[in-house]
């Protein structure tokens, strides 16, 4: 097959099994899309199966950080941590809304900061929506706090969004490299986040709140998971600092929780195992798969040279290119193959710091501006509609044009600092 015909192959099937992943038609799970791409990929000639399977091991890393994360967010559902979280904001909110705003938007913070953007979207999620109903409180607002916070608090660690790994791969900087770069953006982030979305809602919270919430204390099991929990973020903090690759630690510390708790309760981990969302690891290989045929056709390498040469002349004009583009490019194609493609230009340019940590910026808080930008919305959506909740396209894109353009340009303006 020709060059120019095989690069046009690539990108109409990349460009389809992407709009798959996002759109879900007929309601065939994501993964399937992901998968179904890079498999015809292979068999039509378009990559190489050794190029496709050296695509799918360089994953190995994410798919462990994965697992790990996973199964700690579903133990810490079914030993009712969670719900047990939002029912504390609840009692101490003392019937105010904001003030139950203000506690919710922290719960979601230390979450996505410690577990992970996808722990805050799938199990705080539905424990805000009981808590909303113990409280009699009208439930979306403080839904869209899981949604947003689950993003824009997503790169205070390396461990806080898997993209951050798919960005960096071997190369993430060492902790304290990470929150020198990142602290202060970070913290613009979360902030204007807060200041805007609590604006935007500040009609529906104003509402009084239920005053007949009973809390009851935390299980064992509970306790158990807080304290896994306490632990794993101890050890990826360190490992982090030591410059180790985070998946394996994770990996480790999810199935140390679990087995302890489950030996310790003499029950089945069967529940949990079962309850995971296993298919998220073949979607992140299918999408592995795509970039890397993408790859091939050379527009990865040009965006690589083009940034690396804005970067020589302007640093600075460099960064904001690389955060609004990538931004952009999440919100037009999830940003899972937007941090693939992110991590593919930082391996194949020597680019400033800030400009790689720019490219990163983008890929996790430019999602906010769409309900299709990333993984972790996507989860949350699901989670809602299980609610008996519905949140259009237009009804987030109107509330995301609010809350994501302000902290974007924040933490790229605080990249430089």
């Amino acid at each position: 097959m020709p060059a120019f015909d095989s690069s046009v192959a690539i990108w109409t099937i990349a460009a389809v099994a992407t709009a798959a992943v996002i759109l879900r038609p007929w309601r065939v799970p994501e993964w399937i899309w992901a998968v179904s791409g890079a498999v015809l990929l292979t068999v039509i000639g378009l990559i190489a199966p050794r190029a496709a399977l050296a695509a799918v091991a360089e994953g190995r890393d994410v798919y462990l950080f994965l697992v790990g994360m996973m199964v700690l967010a579903e133990l810490s559902r079914q030993q009712g941590l969670f719900d047990w979280l939002a029912m504390y904001a609840v009692q101490h909110a003392k019937g105010s809304g904001q003030r139950l705003f203000d506690l919710v938007f922290l719960v979601g913070t230390v979450v996505t900061v410690f577990l992970s953007n996808d722990a805050t979207a799938v199990v705080l999620t539905p424990a805000v929506y009981a808590a909303c109903r113990a409280a009699k409180a009208p439930p979306l607002p403080y839904l869209f706090i899981c949604a947003f916070i689950a993003n824009a608090a997503s790169f205070v660690l390396p461990i806080s969004n898997p993209a951050n790994l798919v960005v960096f791969g071997s190369d993430m900087p060492a902790l304290l490299d990470w929150l020198r770069l990142f602290s202060l953006p970070s913290l613009a982030a979360i902030g204007l986040t807060y200041l805007m979305l609590r604006w935007a809602v500040r009609g529906q919270i104003r509402q009084p709140l239920a005053l007949q919430v009973t809390l009851q204390p935390l299980s064992s099991g509970g306790r158990l998971c807080a304290l896994g929990i306490a632990l794993t973020a101890a050890v990826l903090l360190g490992a982090s600092a030591l410059h180790w690759e985070l998946g394996l630690p994770t990996f480790c510390a999810g199935l140390l929780t679990a087995g302890l708790i489950h030996l310790r309760q003499r029950r089945s981990p069967v529940p949990v195992l079962k309850n995971v969302a296993w298919g998220v690891l073949p979607l992140v290989a299918g999408l592995f798969v795509l970039v890397e045929a993408v790859a091939q056709t050379g527009v990865i390498e040009r965006l690589a040279h083009g940034l690396q040469q804005l970067a020589a002349h302007s640093p600075a004009q460099a960064s904001w290119a690389a955060g609004l583009l990538s931004a952009l490019a999440g919100n037009l194609m999830n940003n899972l193959p937007t941090g693939l493609v992110a991590g593919s230009i930082g391996n194949l340019s020597d680019l400033p710091a800030q400009t790689t940590g720019a490219l990163l910026i983008g890929v996790d808080l430019g999602p906010n501006l769409s309900i299709t930008g990333s993984l972790a919305t996507l989860l949350w959506l699901a989670a809602i509609r299980r609610e008996g909740e519905h949140v259009g396209a237009w009804d987030f894109l109107r509330l995301g044009l609010l809350v994501m353009p302000p902290a974007l340009i924040g933490a790229l303006a605080l990249l430089h600092v």
